[in-house]
């Protein structure tokens, strides 16, 4: 069965496996004692600082290792905010940061910080001007992604670092996704990593501090990690995340060519294959093995069993999985389309006959649930009826209003208006954003005592 979900987690890579079992036998012991079997746990431990300083950029004292990535990216903004306390309190980040840099960015806002997010445009990119213009003379804290974990979009992380150096505020940066395709250039300040995501075991962070950034550890401490990851570390573990990155990186431009020869057929067959599609992201500048694109009048989780049946595990930022039935923040802040959206992110070793297999069973499988939600015909079976039209979608949830929408634009003339009424938070994105897909023109929102009204002016 075909994995094609590494960006939440890559399988355990063979080299981390070897590392991994070697290290239980040999790396067990405290690394802190002077004793012989600490000593060898010490050598390991060395040995797999100096691996994973040099992928990433750093020197083995600047780094270290943490309970998992999620941690090494609380701990470096609460130190890093902590250690310039005195320039101030503000914390800027982007719109698109995962989840970890945003929760931190709201814990810092209810301690009486200030945060600022900085936009994208429509791939997912920020621009070093935006940074420039959020930075102020109380900023203690920039946070940029090096490559989104949704949609790939790889950010400007030199010239952002470039902004931020000129104003004198040290930069995070979040090097989840990218970290073993290369490493991060620029002048960054912070970095994290988690090994999950390169073929490492889980339960293994990297954070990096360069010399000179002030910073501050917070909490409770101890002698391990500069005492800025307290407690017994996973030896073993950290033995295989640092082997299996090096392994990752000796591979990583071959592979990466022959997966974006694989993305880039999913990019152009998929527009052609489903009707109604958004491929979303930055075309060029993206990650090699990821591409995310979202299908009009399809329930996300629906689809997403769908393929699962048809033997395919992929994943989505499509409100319709989330429990919360709210969209997902990084497309709600490129404006692009969120419902039936599918997440495709290769392994390493994917055949092109597992990405030809994915394209035949998605046409099929998008197909079957357009019909079970009696998606409209593209053109109306009579002539239209009312110059404007207002439909009830109160109480329905995504895709539900959009296709009421496309139902009801059949029954308007052209330069005809709709109005759907929604109490549905992701009518928000894609009412819009389906006007931008199928050439209409969205005229904005207004409150109702129930839900909102999203009026469309049909275009053609």
């Amino acid at each position: 069965m075909p994995y094609f979900d590494t960006a939440s987690a890559a399988p355990l890579h063979p080299v981390a496996r070897q590392a991994l079992l070697a290290a239980l036998d040999e790396g067990w012991a405290d690394p802190a004692r002077l004793y012989r079997e600490g000593r060898r746990a010490r050598l390991l431990l060395d040995a797999a600082r100096e691996a994973a300083a040099e992928a990433v950029g750093c020197r083995p004292d600047e780094l270290v290792f943490t309970p998992s990535g999620t941690h090494a990216v609380h701990a470096g903004v609460a130190g890093a905010l902590a250690g310039r306390r005195r320039v101030g309190g503000g914390l800027v980040v982007s719109a698109v940061e995962h989840s970890s840099v945003l929760h931190a960015a709201q814990a810092h806002a209810a301690a009486g910080g200030t945060v600022t997010e900085v936009p994208v445009d429509r791939s997912g990119a920020v621009s070093a001007a935006g940074y420039g213009s959020a930075l102020a003379s109380t900023t203690a804290l920039a946070c940029l992604q090096s490559a989104n974990h949704e949609v790939g979009t790889v950010q400007p992380v030199a010239e952002v670092a470039e902004v931020c150096a000129a104003a004198g505020v040290p930069l995070l940066v979040d090097a989840a996704q990218s970290l073993g395709w290369g490493p991060v250039e620029g002048g960054w300040s912070l970095l994290t990593a988690s090994a999950h995501k390169w073929g490492g075991p889980p339960g293994v962070g990297l954070l990096a501090v360069r010399k000179g950034v002030r910073f501050a550890p917070q909490g409770p401490a101890d002698e391990r990690e500069s005492g800025r990851s307290p407690g017994f570390g996973n030896l073993p573990a950290v033995v295989a995340a640092a082997a299996s990155l090096r392994a990752v990186r000796a591979e990583a431009d071959a592979e990466a060519a022959r997966l974006r020869v694989l993305v880039d057929r999913i990019r152009r067959r998929v527009a052609r294959l489903v009707p109604d599609v958004e491929v979303v992201g930055d075309a060029d500048r993206r990650l090699p093995h990821l591409v995310t694109f979202s299908c009009l009048y399809v329930d996300g989780e629906t689809l997403l069993h769908e393929l699962d049946r048809a033997g395919y595990s992929v994943s989505s930022g499509s409100s319709c999985t989330s429990s919360t039935l709210t969209p997902s923040h990084v497309l709600r802040a490129m404006g692009v389309l969120s419902e039936g959206n599918v997440r495709v992110s290769l392994p390493r070793g994917t055949a092109a006959e597992e990405v030809n297999g994915f394209l035949e069973a998605l046409p099929r499988a998008v197909a079957g649930v357009r019909a079970e939600l009696g998606v409209p015909d593209a053109a109306p079976d009579a002539p239209p009826v009312a110059e404007s039209v207002e439909v009830d979608a109160l109480g329905q949830r995504c895709p539900q209003p959009v296709i009421e929408l496309a139902r009801a634009v059949l029954t308007v003339p052209v330069g005809g208006t709709v109005t759907v009424v929604s109490d549905d938070e992701v009518a928000r994105l894609d009412i819009p954003a389906w006007c931008v897909l199928r050439g209409h023109t969205y005229l904005g929102e207004s409150p109702r005592a129930a839900g909102t009204a999203y009026r469309v002016r049909r275009a053609t």
